[in-house]
Order: C-alpha cells, then sequence, then structure tokens
C-alpha cells in the first residue's frame, strides 16, 4: 500500500472545504476513507456527478451562477495522482486544474449520460451526488456501472430523497431497487425494461451495501456501495 494511503483523512478535507459529506452534515466520508484509502497513491480516474448544492433540485435553474466546487478541491486534494471527473447540469467550466475535466450534462435522458460517458471513459470510482431523482440515479448506474473496471466502486448517495420537481410518479425508488436484489437476488422494479436493464448486470456485481442515515438501522437508506466483480 502506498505511503499516500496516510495523507490527510477525507472527513477533515471534507470540512476544511466546506464539503456536506463532512462531519458537519452526512458524514459520508467516515465510510469513504475507508473504501478509498487503498486508491490514494493510484493514478485512477474519479468521477462525481454533482458538485454543488443548490442545483435545479432546489429549484434553482441550471444556469445559476456557480462560485465553489468543495468537493472537487476535496478529491484533488484526498487522490493525489488521480484524474477528478465532475458532471453536472449548471457550468463549472471556469475551474481549472491540471487533474480536473468538467463535462455539463442533463441526466433526465440516458442517451445524455451516454454521450457523457464517451468524454468520461472508464472511472475506477463513481460517486453519484447528481439530482438524486430516481430515474436519474438509475439512468446513469446504467451507463456508467458497465464501463468500472473489475474491483471499482460505484456509490449512490442521498438515497433517502428525491426532488419533487424531477421524480417520476409510480417509479420505483433507487434504494427499494437495491434493497430488492439484497434480499431477492433480482432487481424489481416497476418498468419492466428497467428491471431486465438491471438484472442483466448481476454477473458484474460482486457486492452492494445499503447505509442507513448515520448508519442508524431505524432510519431510512441513505447511500448504496457497488463493487464491480
Amino acid at each position: 500500500m502506498s505511503d499516500l494511503s496516510h495523507g490527510p483523512n477525507l472527513t477533515d478535507l471534507a470540512d476544511q472545504y466546506g464539503s456536506d459529506k463532512g462531519s458537519r452534515k452526512h458524514r459520508y466520508t467516515e465510510l469513504y476513507h475507508m473504501l478509498f484509502s487503498p486508491f490514494r497513491g493510484q493514478e485512477i480516474t474519479f468521477l462525481e456527478m454533482g458538485l454543488l448544492i443548490g442545483g435545479p433540485e432546489h429549484g434553482k435553474p441550471a444556469s445559476r451562477e456557480t462560485t465553489d466546487l468543495p468537493s472537487i478541491r476535496m478529491w484533488l486534494d484526498y487522490f493525489p495522482k488521480a484524474q477528478i471527473v465532475g458532471l453536472d447540469i449548471s457550468d463549472f467550466s471556469w475551474f481549472e486544474h491540471e487533474r480536473f475535466r468538467f463535462v455539463q450534462c442533463d441526466m433526465d435522458e440516458r442517451v445524455n449520460i451516454a454521450a457523457a460517458a464517451q468524454q468520461i471513459g472508464a472511472p475506477d470510482i463513481i460517486v453519484d451526488d447528481a439530482s438524486h431523482a430516481s430515474h436519474h440515479q438509475q439512468n446513469a448506474f446504467l451507463e456508467l456501472f458497465p464501463r468500472l473496471p473489475s474491483g471499482g466502486l460505484y456509490i449512490i448517495e442521498d438515497l433517502r430523497w428525491q426532488p419533487a420537481p424531477y421524480e417520476k410518479p409510480g417509479i420505483t425508488k433507487t434504494a427499494a431497487l437495491f434493497q430488492s436484489w439484497l434480499h431477492k437476488r433480482t432487481f424489481e422494479h416497476s418498468d419492466p425494461a428497467v428491471a431486465d436493464a438491471f438484472n442483466a448486470l448481476i454477473p458484474d456485481i460482486s457486492g452492494c451495501f445499503v447505509f442507513q442515515a448515520r448508519y442508524q438501522k431505524a432510519r431510512r437508506d441513505q447511500v448504496a456501495v457497488i463493487h464491480k466483480r
């Protein structure tokens, strides 16, 4: 394991840059530090979708002014050899760093994500912190999970919250979709075509965990971690 695995703690970096993934809100970084430490010294590609709170899922226009990239700054410090890719419906092309690339994408249609995937390549780690709408999460997973190499990690955040402006009536929630696989070893979805598409990926999934908010069993599902076989 590289000496870089003993660098700054991820939660400390999140708090330093004002990311809501740190100790002041979600505490995701406590989990991520354990999962990501072995990758720290490697020349990986890391993709995060959703780069700044307060976008269209909160009623703001996609053309909103963007002023910071807290988690991207955190990832750049945490992974000193990684290429960091950010994807968002709003424009963050103003941010310049030799190890950062920005891809603009409206995730409402799967074809848009497929086009963005051509620009992104094959990430080793993917974190979906975008709109949190169920169909956005599911579109992204179907397009991007197959691109992960063996041993790659795919993470979906904020499973317990779906934004009213985007959420489609009657759609199976992403948390319920992955819980169906955990308990029955099959993906169950209100749309048979979506169920078929997810079930086709089962041979590539080596493991999946769904964590509750603040890791308390009495609370609703919050984050899913899927490992590529």
